[in-house]
């Protein structure tokens, strides 16, 4: 029997079926659980701030001999937790979600916009920009998701953002031995990663026209102000053919303007609607899939609202069923939903057991949590993802988790409907009923090619 389109776009797009009957389609729904704002448990640029400040005076501290190494080891210990309490949420928030779309886009958007956090304040940075500058905007202009984005302090500290400076400033000139100069990281990374794309048409020059606009951007924990005139390049700049900046602008008001011009430029469009179709639905994207989308982006000027919309109802998702392997964050999220394990069990967990059920199992996955290889962020092909080590790893996750979360364990057979629903293989089907024990049965479901692939 084929299995109805809802049964696969919810494969396809979510983390499964279980526990919840929303269907990706609803996008009102998704999109009102995925942006809620003011949550007690949302992270804010505020609280990493104060964390990197207790961490400083700590150690300052530590080294006056002001308290013992016991009382630093304990406040460094103390973040460290926190860093883990940063994947609790996610995922708790994944395993409630009315419908597992939404938070996978939180995860797309949030690939596509790479930060990598280098320390555990950095890891609580990087909670509040996935709370401040991708979740107030999945439902609305990407011009406002990307000046979100390229301007909050987490992109700026990852980028070097704080250590470029306009060669001709105020603030250049008046330390001249301290030989403070451009950095070209983040512009580089707007054109090319998160605007035009590699190969689009954009040079050099453009890139260090970009960098200089964007000077006096920054961000110190101890002073949140994140533009700075005195740091800013003076005079005009010009990006693809545009001129921006100048006497009498105000600088965060132009690159706002710039970041809205990039983000309906027609290659930005056909650069992301690829990456989407490519994440979503098979590692060789259908070309109508990519054009609908790029032609949704085009005429609504990039409302991802109507972009996500086209994707969920698109044909190619049941034309290409099976054909993306699941990432090992998808995995464990689709595992958890279907052993019905919920956000608040994930909440109560101690920071061994993250350790031991989330955080570990998915860096021997490949996938370590917030530390995606460089600013391009996670691959996306199968091969990438599905090798002999990072197999083992589910395998090994499918057989020693499942009944430490859930007891008892769940008859297979039944297990096999709620994790796949209608769409299970006739080998999986007849398999899975001759197991030697339900651990092993469960085991099956989970380290099976149809619940590794979507």
């Amino acid at each position: 029997m084929t299995p109805d389109f809802p049964s696969i776009a919810a494969l396809r797009l979510g983390y499964g079926f279980a526990p919840h009957a929303a269907a990706p389609g609803d996008l009102a729904a998704v999109m009102a659980s995925v942006t809620e704002a003011a949550r007690p448990d949302q992270w804010t640029t505020q609280a990493a701030a104060d964390a990197q400040i207790e961490l400083a005076e700590s150690r300052k501290a530590l080294n006056a001999k002001e308290i013992a190494q016991e009382d630093y080891r304990r406040v460094a210990q103390g973040l460290n937790a926190r860093r883990l309490e940063v994947l609790q949420r996610r995922v708790a928030r994944a395993l409630d979600a009315p419908c597992g779309f939404g938070e996978r886009l939180v995860q797309f958007w949030s690939d596509h916009f790479t930060t990598v956090a280098q320390n555990p304040p950095q890891y609580l940075m990087a909670g509040a920009f996935v709370d401040e500058a991708i979740r107030p905007h999945l439902n609305g202009r990407f011009g406002d998701m990307l000046f979100a984005s390229s301007t909050h302090p987490m992109m700026l500290v990852y980028l070097n953002q704080n250590t470029s400076f306009g060669p001709n400033s105020r603030y250049v000139k008046a330390r001249p031995e301290k030989r403070l100069g451009l950095n070209e990281n983040l512009g580089r990374e707007i054109l090319e990663l998160h605007t035009l794309g590699v190969g689009a048409e954009y040079t050099q020059t453009d890139v260090r026209e970009l960098a200089e606009l964007l000077t006096g951007l920054s961000f110190n924990i101890r002073d949140p102000q994140r533009f700075r005139v005195q740091a800013a390049e003076p005079g005009a700049d010009t990006v693809l053919g545009t001129s921006y900046g100048g006497p009498g602008t105000d600088g965060m008001a132009e690159i706002a303007r710039v970041m809205g011009d990039l983000a309906v430029h027609p290659a930005t469009g056909s650069h992301i609607a690829r990456k989407l179709a490519q994440h979503f639905a098979a590692d060789d994207p259908p070309p109508a899939l990519v054009e609908d989308l790029a032609a949704t982006w085009r005429g609504t000027g990039g409302d991802l609202a109507q972009v996500h919309a086209v994707l969920a109802g698109h044909p190619a998702l049941a034309a290409t069923f099976r054909q993306k392997a699941r990432q090992p964050f998808d995995f464990l999220i689709a595992a958890l939903r279907s052993l019905g394990v919920t956000g608040e069990q994930v909440l109560a967990m101690e920071p061994s057991r993250v350790n031991q059920v989330m955080w570990g199992p998915l860096t021997l996955m490949g996938q370590t949590f917030g530390r995606a290889r460089g600013p391009d962020g996670w691959p996306e092909l199968a091969a990438d993802w599905i090798t002999p080590q990072t197999l083992s790893a589910r395998i090994a996750w499918a057989l020693r988790q499942p009944e430490r979360l859930v007891d008892p364990l769940p008859d297979p057979r039944d297990f096999l409907a709620t994790a796949l629903g209608g769409t299970a293989s006739e080998a999986l089907a007849t398999a899975v009923p001759r197991a030697e024990s339900v651990r092993e049965g469960v085991a099956i479901v989970l380290a099976s090619t149809d619940f590794n692939r979507r």
